[in-house]
């Protein structure tokens, strides 16, 4: 809803002027002024509306940035660059046409700096809460060899097959994640209610208790007498390491170098992490960025600070003239074939060319990789959960079956 703004701004003859001006949001107001020759110096909501202004800003903060959002404004954006509008006017178009209300606040205030004569790589990177390294620095590829919408194009093409790769993963993972939930509800359920009724029958009638029922109510009695502990470990371990030891430097390095080793899925994340490296690697090299530059640009893009640590050592060897695929064959992470290609790629000069191959041929391995992941993981948590059933059913037969003995002799 549009409010009253109050502005101060520094008009054509330079004079700085005041007064009021009505529009949704601080951004747009400045466009207003833009459009009618105004530099404004500083706007600010008048009385009530600022109460209104500040919630609406709140909203937009906790706003999720989607990533099928983000796909169409840049789809929006290289369709516009190719028809040749102007690119204030491209911004102004993208702003009424963006629903997401972070991405029109953010796109409104892009359109502010570029009419300020701020670049854009400078104006897209004042927002990485919205746009990612990787696709700041893609602009900044197009901005500085002029192929923005081509660069563009590689950009989509990027963006859809990360967002395919996650939904990819998303749906493989639904079925096991409903497995495993039932085999904890199980576990719970079999180790608090049942076994300990059962266990009360077997120590009245005096008999002696196997192994496995033994196991259950030991499990049982610890989980009753520690469970205090036990939840406070859970939850310390649950928040401690994610939201807090995972933020520094070292915890991100652990938990990625930790899920790259895992047994399935971690060859998923190394292919994917190859096809990313080899897509981006191959844009910007056809976008005339230096190979040091390329693979600045790459270690803050990759996704995977153990892979990054391995792409900063890489970038180090360069530097001293080493070449690219020699120090690659020593960095982790990376296949011989990816080396051999790049190799190749150097000898050739067709570097781009075999970096396109090599993320082609790993998007088909990440597609075969997830298939793969949802097939082993699906039986696997299925003979998990027949286990921990045949346990406990075990826990309560044994037992029962030494009592039925009993009761037959005793007739």
């Amino acid at each position: 809803m549009p409010k009253n703004d109050n502005y101060k701004a520094i008009n054509q003859s330079g004079t700085i002027i005041s007064g009021t001006i009505r529009a949704e949001t601080a951004e747009m107001a400045a466009t207003l002024l833009g459009e009618q020759g105004y530099i404004p110096s500083k706007i600010s909501e008048e009385g009530a509306s600022a109460i209104a202004s500040w919630a609406q800003k709140l909203e937009t903060k906790f706003t999720s940035m989607k990533q099928e959002d983000l796909i169409l404004f840049t789809k929006q954006l290289r369709t516009m660059l190719n028809a040749g509008i102007p690119i204030l006017q491209v911004f102004k178009i993208l702003e009424n046409q963006t629903e997401n209300k972070k991405l029109k606040n953010t796109v409104a205030a892009i359109a502010m700096d570029v009419r300020e004569g701020v670049n854009l790589y400078d104006a897209f990177a004042r927002h990485p809460g919205v746009f990612s390294t990787l696709y700041i620095n893609m602009i900044r590829a197009g901005e500085q060899s002029g192929t923005l919408p081509e660069v563009m194009d590689r950009l989509i093409y990027i963006l859809e097959h990360e967002q395919k790769v996650k939904s990819d993963i998303k749906a493989a993972m639904q079925y096991p994640l409903i497995v495993v939930i039932a085999l904890v509800a199980a576990f719970f359920v079999l180790l608090t209610f049942v076994i300990p009724r059962f266990a009360g029958i077997f120590s009245r009638a005096g008999i002696e208790l196997p192994l496995p029922t033994r196991i259950s109510i030991a499990m049982y009695n610890f989980l009753t007498g520690y469970w205090p502990w036990l939840l406070a470990a859970v939850i310390a371990g649950v928040i401690a390491f994610p939201i807090i030891y995972r933020r520094t430097e070292a915890g991100r390095y652990l938990w990625d170098s930790f899920t790259l080793n895992l047994p399935i899925v971690g060859i998923l994340f190394q292919k994917a992490a190859m096809s990313r490296f080899a897509s981006v690697f191959s844009i910007l090299q056809s976008s005339g960025i230096p190979v040091l530059r390329s693979l600045e640009i790459l270690a803050g893009t990759i996704g995977n600070h153990a892979i990054t640590r391995e792409f900063l050592r890489v970038r180090n060897m360069v530097e001293e003239g080493r070449g690219i695929s020699g120090p690659l064959r020593s960095a982790k992470y990376f296949t011989h074939m990816v080396v051999d290609m790049i190799a190749i790629g150097e000898e050739s000069g067709s570097l781009d060319e075999m970096l396109r191959e090599i993320s082609i041929h790993y998007d088909d391995e990440v597609e075969y990789a997830v298939k793969r992941l949802s097939d082993s993981i699906g039986p696997i948590l299925i003979i998990s959960l027949a286990a921990v059933v045949g346990f406990f059913a075990l826990s309560i037969f044994l037992p029962m079956w030494d009592l039925t003995q009993v009761v037959k002799r005793g007739m």
